[in-house]
């Protein structure tokens, strides 16, 4: 029986010594971990000494929620490790410090061999210099920035106030509340009472006492803040001071940023507007190419049935003047430089008069001042194929469409010539050697002034000769079989190229006289361009002339740009506007572009008969031509100008080029050729 309780009293003598070597077992593990521990940062613990006191010396950090709420948590981690190894919970030994990842904290951060290195090189980063801010409070440091934003001068202002506050016995102010039922903070009493009237407004010198009155006492007299109070208060107006100039400092950069930022935003959107205006210029041009791809369909449909039935006509095709679209050039043109003149001919001795080319590296026709014989050229190689004899004086217009070429001269005469037919074996002729009889050469004379005359020698290049004009021609057009005419004769003439005759003329002068503005019966046209004569402007009155199914437009001396129907022969509406003659005009569907020497181009809009644009140059123009997209002219000057319809912007074409006033020009799609005064043609890429 006894050896129950001995046997109680003995395991009650056993447990202390099982806690006691518990105890013993979690100290071991705590020395081991205590003596890895020292025998890693051993050689970082004078460097952490060192970090530990360098950033003690740094400002102190404010403290968002966010990096609180991070340091609570990290913090309670913390706690919990230690916590749960010295209450023994978890044993650490040799083998479990050794599987698990080296820590040299108890915390949750895990230290990185980068670490290690920003320790190691800690020397190099103090020494290094910090660059200097840039831009906004350059001259400045952050933490006196910091300090000038702080309301401070606010509340030392409202300090330096209260103690200038001086307690009086009484003030007006208060009486004013009084009658207007505000009540006072103070007390009233019998000597603070007034007198008022009806309406409730103080009564002057009511309520006042009898006997001597008192002097006032100057508020500034009856308090003393003291010699500390008053410097005080001096330096903290100089430090408000300064924090202001800071501000101001600030204020100033931040405001330089801001219209930095928006010129900076400004540029973008100019850009952005270029980008729209250059979407637009390729809408146009697509367009453009569009037109151009549905004409050359039809042509190759035509072409394709005319191939089946020899019977069918040849196909009709646009000329080139209102032809649309991309053409076909070279591949070694994509190479050549933009805006450059890439080919000069110089066979001429005298200024250009009037020049046209069949095509891209076609064909070319031009006429020069004192040559009578205008001079055929191909484009491609460069070299002069021969030249078109027959006229006895200069050659002021010309068109070429294809392999025919209609030319116009000052003896009053058309010719068509077939430049297939044309050779080298032509004779050297001026209008020094026109001497001989009218009615001698190219067959016998007709004596009808609209006859047809045909080359008298068979297979020549010449096809026909039309005669009608009293004067030079100075302006021709032509579109398959039908080609109108205008002279100095002051009147246009349209002529079938099939039969030679002239079937319509219409007097410039009879619609003048007819016109609304002008009286009936008088002669003379609208008032005289100014510096100008009356023989010199009439010399070609005719300037330039364009037709389009029965739509014919001209442009006359006068300044007036006519627009006839050629069914009936009437001018039926006459566009005014400019001051000078007419020189050069070209017409859509939708819009008339003329230029004249009154030093302007006019786009005028066909619907509704009103100027639509107006481009100013200093210096008349003699030629142009124009498209939905540019605007290409020569205005009296050695360079080509080019106007950008889209973008309204000015260019001008002059390297490698003439070196002398331009006089004619002519272009398709991407290929210039330009005549001037300095007796060369130029040809150009655009």
């Amino acid at each position: 029986m006894a050896s129950g309780p001995e046997s109680k009293s003995a395991g009650h003598r056993n447990e202390p010594v099982h806690t006691a070597d518990r105890h013993s077992s979690s100290a071991a593990a705590q020395s081991h971990l205590a003596f890895m521990s020292k025998t890693l940062l051993a050689p970082l613990a004078h460097k952490k000494a060192d970090s530990a006191r360098i950033l003690s010396d740094r400002e102190l950090v404010i403290m968002t929620p966010r990096m609180m709420n991070a340091a609570a948590t990290v913090t309670s981690r913390s706690r919990g490790g230690i916590n749960s190894v010295l209450n023994g919970s978890s044993r650490m030994d040799f083998a479990t410090l050794g599987r698990a990842p080296m820590r040299l904290t108890l915390g949750a951060r895990r230290v990185t061999s980068r670490d290690l290195q920003i320790i190691e090189a800690k020397d190099e980063l103090l020494g290094a210099e910090v660059p200097e801010p840039e831009g906004i409070a350059s001259d400045v440091s952050l933490l006196r920035g910091f300090n000038a934003t702080i309301p401070s001068s606010d509340r030392s202002r409202s300090r330096r106030r209260q103690v200038r506050n001086v307690d009086t016995r009484k003030v007006g102010l208060r009486q004013g509340l009084l009658t207007r039922g505000m009540p006072d903070e103070g007390e009233q009493g019998e000597d603070m009472r007034s007198v008022t009237s009806e309406d409730g407004a103080p009564v002057a010198g009511a309520g006042k006492r009898k006997g001597k009155r008192r002097p006032r006492e100057s508020l500034s007299t009856t308090k003393l803040l003291g010699k500390d109070e008053l410097s005080r208060q001096a330096q903290e107006i100089i430090r408000d001071k300064e924090n202001l100039h800071v501000r101001r400092s600030l204020i100033t950069n931040e405001i330089a940023e801001v219209d930095s930022k928006i010129m900076a935003l400004s540029e973008i959107r100019c850009q952005l507007e270029r980008d729209l205006l250059k979407t637009q210029e390729d809408e146009l041009e697509l367009d453009d190419e569009l037109e151009g791809i549905q004409e050359r369909m039809e042509f190759e449909e035509v072409s394709s049935k005319q191939q089946k039935a020899t019977s069918v006509r040849a196909p009709h095709v646009a000329p080139s003047r209102r032809r649309k679209g991309p053409v076909f050039l070279p591949s070694e043109h994509d190479e050549l430089p933009l805006a450059v003149a890439f080919m000069t001919l110089e066979s001429h001795i005298s200024p250009i008069t009037a020049l046209d080319f069949s095509e891209p590296y076609g064909v070319l026709v031009s006429s020069s001042q004192d040559d009578i014989q205008p001079r055929v050229w191909d484009l491609m190689t460069g070299a002069e194929i021969g030249r078109l004899q027959g006229h006895r004086g200069t050659v002021k217009c010309i068109q070429v469409e294809d392999n025919l070429c209609l030319t116009g001269s000052d003896d009053g005469s058309a010719r068509l010539w077939n430049l297939g037919a044309v050779d080298d074996g032509w004779e050297e002729a001026s209008l020094s050697d026109v001497a001989e009889d009218i009615g001698d050469q190219d067959g016998e004379l007709v004596e009808k002034p609209n006859s047809v005359r045909c080359s008298a020698e068979g297979g020549g290049p010449c096809l026909r000769r039309l005669e009608g004009h009293s004067k030079a021609v100075t302006a021709l057009y032509f579109e398959d079989d039908c080609l109108v005419t205008g002279a100095s004769d002051k009147t246009l003439r349209q002529w079938d190229l099939t039969t030679g005759q002239c079937v319509l003329t219409m007097d410039i002068l009879w619609a003048i006289s007819h016109s609304p503005g002008g009286a009936a019966g008088s002669l003379s046209p609208a008032p005289l361009y100014p510096g100008l004569s009356a023989a010199g402007m009439y010399q070609d009155f005719v300037g330039a002339v364009q037709f389009w199914g029965y739509a014919l437009v001209s442009g006359s001396g006068d300044g007036a740009v006519r627009m006839w129907d050629m069914r009936t022969g009437q001018a039926h509406r006459t566009l005014t506007g400019h001051t000078g003659p007419v020189t050069c005009l070209q017409f859509d569907e939708t819009h008339i572009a003329t230029g004249s020497l009154d030093k302007s181009i006019r786009i005028w809009d066909v619907r509704t008969g009103s100027t639509f644009e107006t481009i100013k140059y200093d210096h008349g123009v003699t030629c142009l031509q124009f498209d939905s997209r540019k605007v290409v002219a020569a205005t009296g000057e050695n360079g080509i100008k080019i106007y950008n319809r889209t973008t309204m912007q000015h260019s001008t074409l002059a390297t490698n080029g003439h070196t002398r006033p331009v006089q004619r020009l002519r272009y398709m799609d991407r290929y210039l050729v330009s005549g001037g005064r300095d007796a060369t043609v130029k040809v150009w890429t655009l």
